[in-house]
């Protein structure tokens, strides 16, 4: 029997439409701030990630999955969002259009490495991209963008762990006190320490083998070679935050795993124990210096990516219940050849309307039908007999209370509005700022009329007459 490769799932059932939501989730809110869909190639030439990504990034010297095709090229799996994005932004001449360029993404990456709790061989990251400002009241946004998805989603207990990289002489000062740190030690550990020290002393501080020991615990910090401007730049990204009410912590441990970051880094933390060490659901950063890089224009850059992977563990984990549509809003049954034709064309006009309708393939009887209408959840049932066909007549069963009635056809469709739930009432995220209680007590999604449990003002979808 052939199976799937190791480090990759089927996305199917249930967990499907989890799926599914938090990708709409993610579609409405990047709508909200202005940010345009860009889709890259899943592939791309292995020179754009060695440049772009780094030499010294373990993304490029270990989990890369590359090939060489038919034309003789190096070609690469995508490992990440960013660098494709650049490249895009170059090669379109984007940087010609007024500024900022505002991006958002949601694909599969490819990475060899162990598989874990929510880090898969291929995985899925959804991620925004700004190019063309350096203010750093866009290094809130997206910090910001990134925080509100998860807290729209439900997630609790998600901080953003913030630190600064500095400029480019900041983070020289800081590279040459790493080495003068490491250097008297560098033989205790591991080869990967080793190289890094030569080549980019930041990225001994993701060493997984060695990072418990005291000399990596007391290594120096960031923060303390920022020059002024740079220090300045992060007071001013602190305080946007604050006032965008988004809770954060300065951790000046983080420096990112990927080499093109400068000033603004951070990371977003969620208390689930399930994830270990891998508790970060989303990091990104500034990255100034990476449009120069790929030989485009100076271009100021920032952003952030995010696995859905690890946001469906801490769902999970966290007992989240989402307001996912489950089964179908009608079930046609028939017997005969006359009411069958007439279910084919029935379901498909009221699906062409925006209903979820099924009927019977398989020739089952009556009986069967029923049972069959039950596994799929049908919240109501279409008796089809030739009899009430021919007065224009159908009989319409409500499958929870089991009540029944005989309706005009042409007042179906008014009749299905009416009883069934509207998409609004179930998918709340378009006009939705919280998943907290609103005053009614209950959880509900809200837009911007009433206050709700989070402080904000907000209105609850709850029947208007309460």
């Amino acid at each position: 029997m052939i199976t799937k490769p190791k480090g990759c799932k089927d996305i199917y059932g249930y967990d499907a439409k989890v799926w599914k939501y938090i990708c709409n989730v993610v579609d409405s809110v990047m709508e909200k701030y202005n940010y345009g869909y860009i889709r890259t190639p899943i592939f791309e030439s292995s020179e754009l990630y060695h440049r772009g990504v780094g030499e010294t990034s373990d993304i490029v010297t270990k989990e890369t999955y590359d090939f060489t095709d038919r034309g003789k090229r190096n070609m690469t799996l995508r490992p990440e969002g960013t660098a494709g994005i650049v490249r895009s932004y170059i090669e379109n001449k984007m940087y010609g259009e007024e500024n900022p360029t505002k991006l958002y993404y949601n694909g599969t990456m490819y990475r060899y490495e162990r598989p874990q709790a929510g880090r898969e061989r291929e995985l899925t990251q959804f991620g925004a991209e700004v190019l063309g400002s350096d203010d750093p009241m866009i290094d809130a946004e997206i910090i910001s963008l990134q925080y509100n998805i998860y807290k729209i989603l439900g997630l609790k207990d998600v901080v953003m762990h913030i630190n600064s990289l500095g400029d480019s002489d900041s983070r020289a000062r800081y590279r040459d006190a790493l080495v003068r740190h490491f250097a008297p030690h560098i033989n205790d550990f591991c080869d990967d320490c080793k190289t890094r020290l030569s080549k980019n002393p930041l990225r001994i501080l993701d060493c997984k083998v060695d990072g418990e020991s005291e000399v990596f615990k007391n290594a120096p910090t960031t923060i303390d070679y920022l020059n002024e401007d740079s220090r300045i730049r992060f007071e001013k990204v602190k305080e946007y935050l604050d006032i965008l009410q988004v809770p954060y912590e300065v951790d000046p441990k983080i420096v990112r795993g990927l080499d093109y970051y400068n000033h603004t880094v951070f990371e977003a933390v969620i208390d689930v124990k399930e994830l270990g060490g891998q508790n970060v659901i989303g990091a990104g950063g500034r990255y100034n210096g990476l449009v120069e890089q790929l030989d485009g224009p100076s271009t100021p850059g920032v952003g952030f990516a995010s696995g859905i992977d690890r946001i469906l563990v801490a769902l999970e984990k966290q007992e989240v219940k989402l307001p996912i549509k489950e089964g179908i809003d009608l079930f046609l049954m028939y017997v005969n050849d006359e009411e069958k034709n007439y279910a084919t064309y029935l379901a498909q006009e009221l699906r062409l309307n925006g209903f979820n309708v099924d009927t019977e393939y398989t020739s089952r009887s009556l009986k069967a039908q029923f049972k069959q209408a039950d596994r799929l959840g049908a919240k109501f049932i279409a008796v089809l007999n030739s009899e009430d066909l021919d007065n224009n007549e159908i009989r319409i069963k409500n499958n929870e209370t089991k009540e029944e009635e005989i309706i005009s056809i042409d007042a179906l469709i008014f009749y299905l509005d009416e009883k069934l739930p509207s998409e609004d009432d179930l998918y709340g995220f378009d006009d939705c700022c919280c998943n907290d209680e609103c005053n009614c007590g209950d959880d509900c999604h809200c837009t911007e009329e009433d206050n709700c449990g989070c402080g904000g003002h907000c209105h609850c979808h709850h029947d208007e007459e309460e």
